[in-house]
């Protein structure tokens, strides 16, 4: 089948009978007619499908960083592909609304579920194409495509999704079924799931048009009526500018990294490609068309509105800051207000052609809001995707000060106990367990996790505070995605279950003993560890035979001072309910039964002052092998001499990092700017001698 056949020759098709099966089809460009025929698939047997399917999920996590790290293979496509490949679509074929799978989402993950995707005023269906090969790994995804003469009403089409949910349920009732609905879509998504209120439905709602009756194009919807058929030519142009912002949309098709001289003029190019695609937009709103989507959108905004109380499924909002069709901001923060479970991701510089703007990744919104899952219950192990190197880069880019500011000094120890510099004495294969220091606000987690996938291509998975995956406060913090990042990266809620898991799956574990404590301590208390009187974690890793490496860090007091800390903010009444408030209703306390300082772990943000930036300095320990040891490790006093070894060894290093550091030429910033500006800002700066 040759390429200038158009999109459709891409693309399988499933056709919705009127028994509720699906057929496939493969639609053919017709040499005689110009139209489209349909014809049966016969090459794919649902037994070579199954077969084609990977399952990453047997793989240790170091192939699967690998495999996934890699994102070069993703083709860079625009809203210039949308429209070429919209004119095959939008040919009438007399046809019904219809279900269709892009092949070029190519092998996904065993047992990933089904994502139902619901077009906006447009119908066509390809509104995720620069998103389909990303979410094609992830989600088995149909796309919903609306032809440009059809009428079927909007309860009419409430009742067809419906339908293909109950149909796909009871093929998969463990399995939950994402709808993710843009603008109109979003108010079939809505009224979906008010209908089938026990059905395990994640609902993410792009710009939904709930908020249609406050938009801010009405005055001229009236006028749509009364003007010629010649001056509507015109109209979909206007609206495909005030939909998206056009400078982000075709910087979406610009490569990465370009100077910028050279980014200009690639931007031109693209520009001037795009320029002769637009004619399609009046083809996709033709005059009727546009009227009939117009009354829809009234009568979709008013049923989707009527029906929320009776929405239970999760809701994930991505709201665009700079919307001109929908005050969509301040429907996302109604929503929230109304629907039980419901999260919000503002994207304050994007138009309302969100999926279609540069910069924007959904499966990245998507993993950072912790919002996918492959069964009942979202497990932050299996359900866990590495993060690919464009996000690494992003997440990187927000902690990057610290690299630049702090110059880490990584040093490591050999088996036979000989000091290195960089991480050529830690443990390649897994499973390891990382135990160690927890600085002020968590500041070496960012230079830590970015050298060990550097150096040695190791994503360290971080147990961490529940706090950071509890949907139900976020929305109380500045950011609401502030800690989507621990998420992206890896991090699991600490629980007893989640390292079991880890190891089990032979991961680089980062584990804390001293915790929240440790990172929120008071004034006076830096490097001191507050671990829990009894042993945590040695019996576990013996379980797995997993190698233990006690770690020092030192450095947080070369860039901040403690000025108020939590004793402090309990002699100030505002911020003691502000904390009693955080810590005894949002917050699940940890360490009950514990005894110790580790117990006092109530959140809290203290005030600090930033120092003229020093230098961090991290050492891991001569690794300490469990393997072989798991008998002996049983024994609750041996499992705890170990536990006070490894506590020990933590407390030594970081005695030697702050005595080593006095003799550091270069721990100051004046005096890394200094060789640096003699021997190049890319030159790796000296340190102390080992």
């Amino acid at each position: 089948m040759s390429r200038n056949i158009g999109y459709m020759s891409k693309a399988i098709i499933l056709v919705r009978q009127r028994h509720g099966h699906c057929k496939l089809y493969t639609f053919q460009s017709s040499q005689v007619s110009g139209k489209f025929k349909s014809t049966p698939v016969s090459a794919l047997s649902t037994e070579q499908t199954k077969a084609a399917i990977s399952d990453t999920r047997k793989l240790d996590d170091k192939s699967a960083i690998s495999k996934a790290l890699d994102d070069s293979e993703i083709e860079r496509l625009s809203i210039k592909d949308y429209l070429e490949r919209s004119k095959d679509l939008i040919r009438s074929d007399g046809g019904p609304p219809r279900w269709f799978s892009p092949l070029e989402c190519g092998v996904r993950w065993q047992d990933s579920p089904l994502l139902l995707y619901l077009p906006g005023m447009d119908g066509v269906g390809l509104g995720l194409l620069m998103h389909h090969q990303r979410l094609g790994k992830m989600f088995d995804i149909w796309c919903l495509h609306i032809p440009v003469t059809d009428r079927t009403p909007f309860k009419d089409l409430v009742q067809l999704v419906e339908r293909t949910v109950k149909s796909e349920n009871s093929r998969s009732p463990n399995r939950p079924i994402y709808l993710v609905g843009e603008s109109l879509g979003g108010c079939v998504a809505l009224a979906v799931a008010a209908n089938n209120p026990d059905m395990d439905l994640m609902l993410i709602l792009a710009n939904p048009a709930t908020s249609f009756h406050k938009s801010q194009l009405q005055p001229l919807f009236p006028f749509l009526e009364v003007i010629p058929e010649q001056l509507h030519v015109g109209f979909p142009y206007f609206l495909t500018l005030v939909a998206g912002n056009p400078l982000r949309m075709a910087m979406a098709a610009i490569e990465k990294g370009l100077p910028l001289q050279e980014t200009v003029g690639e931007l031109s190019v693209s520009v001037a490609a795009l320029l002769p695609s637009l004619s399609v937009v009046a083809d996709i709103l033709p005059r009727e068309s546009l009227l009939w989507k117009l009354q829809m959108l009234k009568s979709a905004s008013s049923f989707a509105n009527s029906r929320l109380h009776a929405v239970k499924a999760e809701v994930l909002i991505l709201a665009s800051g700079r919307d001109q069709l929908l005050p969509s901001q301040e429907e996302a923060e109604r929503l929230f207000h109304v629907l039980p479970t419901c999260q919000i991701r503002n994207f304050t510089d994007s138009g309302h052609a969100l999926f279609m703007e540069d910069g924007f990744d959904l499966v990245t919104i998507i993993k950072g809001a912790g919002f996918y899952r492959r069964t009942r219950n979202i497990d932050y192990v299996s359900d866990f995707t590495p993060p690919t190197y464009s996000e690494f880069e992003k997440v990187y880019n927000s902690y990057r000060w610290i690299d630049v500011a702090a110059n880490p000094v990584m040093l490591s120890t050999l088996e036979n106990g000989k000091l290195v510099k960089g991480l050529g004495g830690v443990p390649c294969e897994g499973p390891v367990v990382f135990v160690g220091y927890h600085m002020l606000l968590g500041l070496e987690l960012g230079p830590l996790i970015s050298r060990f996938l550097a150096e040695k291509n190791v994503l360290l998975r971080g147990i961490a505070h529940p706090m950071m995956f509890g949907k139900v406060w976020e929305r109380s913090l500045p950011d609401s995605s502030s800690f989507d990042i621990y998420r992206i990266m890896g991090g699991v809620p600490v629980s007893a279950t989640n390292f079991y898991r880890l190891l089990s799956r032979k991961s680089h574990v980062l584990l804390y003993p001293g915790g929240v404590r440790e990172a929120l301590h008071r004034k006076g208390e830096a490097y001191k560890l507050f671990w829990p009187l009894q042993s945590e974690f040695v019996r576990m890793a013996a379980r797995f035979g997993a190698k233990i490496v006690p770690f020092g860090v030192v450095g947080e007091d070369d860039i901040f001072d403690v000025i108020v800390d939590y004793n402090d903010f309990k002699k100030i009444p505002y911020f003691k309910a502000a904390i009693e408030d955080i810590n005894n209703g949002r917050t699940r306390r940890l360490r009950s039964e514990a005894k110790g300082e580790v117990t006092e772990e109530d959140i809290h943000f203290p005030g600090i002052f930033p120092k003229v930036p020093g230098r961090f300095y991290f050492l891991f320990g001569e690794p300490i092998e469990t393997e072989g040891r798991k008998e002996e490790l049983r024994d609750r006093e041996k499992a705890h001499e170990l536990y006070l070894h490894v506590k020990s060894e933590v407390e030594r290093q970081i005695v030697y990092l702050k005595e080593k550091r006095e003799k550091d030429p270069y721990r100051t910033l004046v005096s890394r700017l200094l060789y640096q500006a003699s021997h190049g800002f890319t030159s790796e700066i000296p340190t102390f001698e080992l």
